[in-house]
């Protein structure tokens, strides 16, 4: 597996400057290990894809689709993307910039039940 390659650093570093809003909201639950003491970092590459938030200890990615995602073009991507990672041993959680705006609580709540207690 290869990830967080040179030649991808300035677009992550691009993808950290512009943050949705969605991002921004679940950041502040992730950040610092606020989640069950567990570490997450933002924009880690795997290969040729980016993924919004990765544990590295859990190799788990937590993906927030916005409206683009919702295309057939965008939807074949995801699932290719998702593929790969899955071959990779990473697990996605995905959800939708409605949820993370509308219930946070709820994400978190989510994802917290998919890490093992510390």
């Amino acid at each position: 597996m290869i990830h967080n390659q040179k030649r991808s650093t300035p677009i992550r570093r691009n993808l950290r400057k512009i943050v949705p809003e969605p991002e921004q909201r679940l950041w502040y639950f992730l950040r610092n290990k606020r989640l069950l003491g567990y570490k997450f970092r933002r924009q880690q590459s795997f290969g040729r894809y980016v993924v919004d938030f990765y544990c590295a200890e859990l190799h788990l990615a937590i993906e927030i689709d916005g409206d683009s995602h919702y295309t057939t073009d965008a939807e074949s991507y995801d699932r290719e993307r998702t593929k790969y990672l899955n071959v990779c041993g990473i697990q996605v959680l995905r959800y939708t910039n409605t949820e993370v705006m509308k219930n946070i609580n709820g994400v978190v709540e989510d994802i917290a039940s998919h890490l093992p207690s510390p």
